[in-house]
Formats: structure tokens, C-alpha cells, sequence
């Protein structure tokens, strides 16, 4: 009997071993932060993932065909993309039939943005701030940093019940996860695309400050919005704090690319 349980130990110290090199392996470093990230999932199955995902939302979405609107948001997609690290992915800007001021990116470079964006972003350089946001995105590859975690919350949260042999338990380790990791996880993501695409967006030949002005016509449109711990964004007044901070650096870059002085 002990020769089985040391057995067991045995295996299990391997197991762990083996996970705790698997998780080292799979630990990253976000572009311009430097952030730590944990990404267990191979880019090539994520671009893969964010490809069909993409397609079901085309397939399922009405594609707009204000020629004016789509051109806009092609140029600017165009000059975000080409100063990303990742000029060469196959970058797809889609405009969307949808009054809902928002755009969303997907792993491999696939952006949307809504015609109800252009409710808020008054000009280019404020749609610019939007998709260089959902370009950082793409490049530091949150969409399958987001799928690890869940990775993760899962197993933990099967160990719970297996270990506790009540569901109860597994239950509220759930939500605890849910609370305590995902979503303020997700706020930490959002906050980075804001830090990342402020300067793609400088580096593309627009104003950073603009990046500023969007969030102000964010607050202003209003709309019910849940408490910011409960939100996978940060609040419009978090995100112009943090803005405010990087603008300094961020009207360097505008300027070394040819940018206003003013």
C-alpha cells in the first residue's frame, strides 16, 4: 500500500513538474508594456479560431454599405496596421450595420467596427484611436490570453469540487474566478490596448490626443454602464486619466512622425 501511494506522489510531483515547465514556457511578455502574460494556446490555432469566429459574425451581421464610412475605416486600418509589428498578417477591417458605438478585434487581425461608432468618433483621428485600441489587441494577442485564463479558472475550479466533494464549493470558486480574475484580467487588457494603440496611432501620423477626446464624447452619450468591478472595460474617466498620463511620450512619437506642434 505505501509503495502505491509514494506511487502516486510520485506521479503527481511529475504531473506538476511537467505542468509548471509547461507553464513557464508559455510565459510571454506584451508588446510596448512589457506586461507578463501567460498564452497556453499556439498562435497559429488562435488566428485560426479568430478567422472562423470572424466569419460567423459576418455571416450573422448586416455589412454596411455607406462607401464613405467603409473607406474611412479602411484607410485608417490600413495605416494602423502597416506601423503594428505584424504589417503582414492578414489585417480585414469590416464595417458593420449595427448603432452601437463599438468595434471588437479578433485574433490574426480581424477588426469590425459599427456604423453607430461614428456616433462618438467625430473624425479620423478619433476612429483612429479606436482601431489602433483593437489593433493592440490583436498584436498582444489577448484574445487567447483571455482563453487561457479560462483554461486555468476551469481546472481550478475542478479541482475545487473533486477536492472539496461538494458542488457548492466548486460554485462559488466559479464566481469567485469570475471576480477576481477574468473580468478585473480583462479591465488590465483593455487598459493595455488603450496604452499600446495610443501609439500605433501616433506613429500612424494621428494626433494621440485625439485618443482623449473620443473617450469625453464616450462619457457625454451616456448610457447604462455597470460599476466598473463588474465591467470587463474601464470607465471613460479611468481610461482618460491613464491617457493623460501617456500623452507626453505618446506627442513625441506624433511629432518625430511629422505631427503638429501645437
Amino acid at each position: 500500500m505505501r509503495r502505491f501511494a509514494s506511487c502516486g506522489r510520485h506521479r503527481r510531483r511529475l504531473a506538476g513538474a511537467a505542468l509548471a515547465g509547461a507553464l513557464l514556457a508559455a510565459c510571454q511578455q506584451a508588446p510596448t508594456t512589457g506586461r507578463q502574460q501567460l498564452i497556453l494556446v499556439p498562435e497559429s490555432q488562435d488566428t485560426q479560431m479568430g478567422l472562423q469566429a470572424y466569419q460567423q459574425i459576418l455571416d450573422e451581421s448586416r455589412i454596411a454599405t455607406n462607401p464613405e464610412l467603409d473607406r474611412r475605416v479602411q484607410e485608417v486600418g490600413r495605416r494602423i496596421a502597416a506601423v503594428s509589428p505584424h504589417p503582414e498578417w492578414d489585417w480585414q477591417f469590416t464595417l458593420i450595420e449595427d448603432d452601437e458605438p463599438n468595434a471588437f478585434a479578433l485574433p490574426g487581425g480581424k477588426v469590425g467596427v459599427h456604423t453607430g461608432l461614428f456616433q462618438v468618433a467625430e473624425n479620423d483621428a478619433q476612429l483612429a484611436a479606436v482601431i489602433g485600441h483593437e489593433v493592440a489587441h490583436a498584436i498582444a494577442r489577448h484574445g487567447a490570453e483571455r482563453m487561457s485564463q479560462g483554461i486555468l479558472a476551469q481546472l481550478g475550479t475542478a479541482a475545487v469540487g473533486i477536492g472539496t466533494g461538494n458542488a457548492a464549493y466548486a460554485e462559488i470558486a466559479a464566481q469567485a474566478a469570475t471576480l477576481g480574475i477574468i473580468l478585473p484580467y480583462s479591465r488590465t487588457q483593455e487598459a493595455e490596448a488603450d496604452h499600446i494603440g495610443v501609439f500605433y496611432m501616433a506613429e500612424a501620423g494621428y494626433d494621440p490626443r485625439a485618443a482623449i477626446a473620443l473617450w469625453r464624447n464616450f462619457e457625454s452619450f451616456g448610457g447604462a454602464r455597470p460599476p466598473e468591478f463588474l465591467s470587463t472595460h474601464p470607465a471613460p474617466g479611468s481610461r482618460i486619466e491613464e491617457l493623460e498620463a501617456l500623452m507626453p511620450e505618446a506627442l513625441e512619437v506624433y511629432r518625430a512622425r511629422g505631427g503638429g506642434s501645437g
